[in-house]
Parts: structure tokens; sequence; C-alpha cells
């Protein structure tokens, strides 16, 4: 199991953009729904710092994400737009759950 933590902040002019991207790859990984790959991204209190958690069973998971065409255009757009904050990445590891995760 692999578990990434992502964190940005957008500037506020693109706030709704990223939503609209994030949807838009989610929309795909929920069509694709592949049973390995567990993804939820969240907006903090100031309302333009991002949070994406992924949890993938496999590196072959981690990798079918990768070749979404509508997560690469996720990516793109949000490095260009010039962040606030640019993306800190954390590999996690599960300390406990209340629930099977895979």
């Amino acid at each position: 199991m692999k578990i990434i933590k992502v964190t940005y902040t957008v500037k506020s002019s693109f706030v709704q953009k990223n939503l609209e991207n994030v949807n838009k790859f989610i929309a795909d990984l929920k069509r694709i729904n592949d049973p390995a790959i567990r993804y939820t991204a969240y907006v903090g209190a100031d309302g333009k710092t991002f949070n994406h958690f992924a949890v993938y069973q496999n590196d072959e998971a981690q990798k079918k994400l990768f070749t979404l065409d509508s997560f690469q255009s996720f990516q793109k757009q949000r490095d260009e737009s010039g962040l606030e904050i640019a993306p800190k990445i954390e590999e996690l590891k599960l300390a406990s759950a209340s629930y099977n995760i895979f």
C-alpha cells in the first residue's frame, strides 16, 4: 500500500478552475472504478489550500492515475496558474483505520 498526501495553495482567482479540474479527474477515477485506488481532495478553511490524499494498493494503481489525460491537465494548469505555495508531497504510512481500505 502507498499513501500520498499533496498540499498546495492556489491564487484566489484560480480556485474555481482548480475545483473544476479536480472534479474532472475524480470523475474519470469514478468511471474507471479501480478498487486499487482511493482518492479524496479537500479545500482548507482559507478556501484556496488544497489537500489531496491518494491511497494505492500498489504502484500499478498509482501509474494508472498518472496516465489519465484529465489528471495530467489538472497538474499542468495548477502548476502554470502561479501558485501561492508549491505542492508539498508527503508519503504517509498507515497507523490505523476503522475500516478496511483494501
